[in-house]
């Protein structure tokens, strides 16, 4: 579907809901595949999540995750250790051009039985589950946090536990310390010191419930639709300001955009700084989170602030390769955007081209970042759906704070 997308006024405002967060979510997956005594609340609504719990939860000899990158990860880790059970594990024609060489080499100099269906480094992957008994590894440290994450979430139902030592300078932290957080809480041991992760065997822990917090990704969005409009306020629910997600960082990014953040009851309130005075040029190192790099960029286009964003060197793997999509579909808007393999530069031209189609690339991201200038410019977005991979509610949520969209 195509819609387009324009706000009849340059005011926002409105109360609305998030579904939880499809990381922490994912996570707690798996660990209760593994430790039933876990109930989840407020789980994700995510096609990510949805097809981690089918994953988890199916019988059969071939599991098709779609374009579910973290569930091809952590679903990979996890038949690794399901003994005597063989899966076919798959994806989409885009997944099986994402690499997961680094963590099968990894899990399978532990002992794992993992290879190839087709091209040697890519899914589809032929999985034998075995018993793991090796309790050290090592890794680039600077590979996607969801490899590390995938061997930490299983390390505690290993008999040795498992030792992960990380070479060089390490990526995407917060989500390293998400994982070990959560961890923790549910009563598992885990350090994370320095270069190295370490996580004891643990048979059985207690009863425990666990309440989702709503997704700060997501929320992103709405920091972006909150620093383009003139005036607005916009209160989303289950946020802490002690959260465990890395892209929480994004409350002191948008500061630089005059948007307030202010938390009460489990809530958290967006307003628009007045006579804020912008910054002409904006420089950002995104290195612990990538994801928020398009939602940046669209809200600099939007405020014609040039921006220099660097540390983005995982975009290349994502559902797309995010650089080169933006850099297309910005230039499209009238901007140029020069990018390399680690960072993104934009510099405006003063002006916005109006009724310009944004193409998706089968990136839910890519929808909702643009999504957003509907304040500034009419503006079109390709293949609308896609946002069901992490919010498939977005479309319904923006029209709650007054969007227009009809279908084209």
């Amino acid at each position: 579907m195509k819609l387009n997308i324009q706000h009849p006024s340059q005011e926002v405002n409105g109360e609305l809901t998030i579904t939880g967060s499809k990381s922490e979510s994912n996570r707690l997956l798996v660990l209760q595949a593994l430790y039933p005594q876990i109930e989840i609340q407020n789980l994700s609504n995510s096609d990510d999540s949805q097809f981690t719990q089918k994953g988890l939860k199916s019988n059969g000899t071939s599991i098709d995750i779609h374009h579910a990158g973290t569930a091809m990860r952590f679903l990979t880790a996890y038949f690794a250790i399901q003994s005597d059970r063989g899966v076919v594990l798959t994806g989409s024609k885009r997944m099986q051009e994402r690499p997961i060489k680094l963590l099968v080499d990894a899990l399978n100099g532990l002992g794992a039985d993992i290879s190839y269906e087709k091209e040697t480094g890519f899914p589809p992957l032929i999985i034998r589950g075995k018993e793991i008994t090796t309790d050290r590894v090592y890794l680039p440290a600077n590979i996607s946090s969801q490899y590390i994450s995938a061997l930490m979430l299983i390390a505690p139902s290993l008999k040795n536990g498992l030792k992960i030592y990380l070479i060089g300078e390490t990526t995407s932290v917060p989500y390293i310390k998400m994982t070990q957080n959560i961890m923790n809480q549910l009563g598992f041991e885990v350090t994370f010191d320095e270069n190295q992760i370490a996580v004891k065997p643990t048979v059985k822990i207690e009863p425990n419930v666990w309440t989702v917090e709503s997704d700060w990704s997501s929320a992103s969005y709405f920091y972006s639709i909150v620093a383009l409009a003139h005036k607005g306020e916009i209160t989303l629910s289950n946020y802490f300001k002690e959260s465990k997600q890395g892209d929480a960082a994004l409350v002191d990014i948008y500061e630089k955009f005059g948007v307030k953040t202010t938390y009460s009851d489990g809530k958290v309130t967006l307003s628009k700084i007045a006579n804020f005075s912008l910054p002409k040029v904006l420089g950002i190192d995104l290195k612990n989170t990538p994801d928020l790099a398009q939602t940046i960029v669209v809200s600099c286009l939007g405020h014609n602030i040039d921006c220099k964003l660097t540390g983005l060197h995982t975009l290349k793997i994502k559902e797309t390769d995010r650089l080169e999509a933006l850099k297309i579909e910005t230039e499209k808007l009238g901007a140029k955007v020069e990018i390399t393999d680690t960072s993104l530069e934009l510099i405006n031209t003063g002006k916005i081209n109006h009724n310009i189609s944004i193409d998706t690339y089968n990136d839910h991201r890519m929808a909702m970042a643009f999504a957003p200038l509907g304040l500034k410019v009419p503006i079109n977005i390709n293949n609308t759906e896609v946002v069901s991979k992490s919010y498939p509610d977005f479309w319904d949520d923006l029209r709650k704070i007054n969007f227009d969209q009809k279908i084209i």
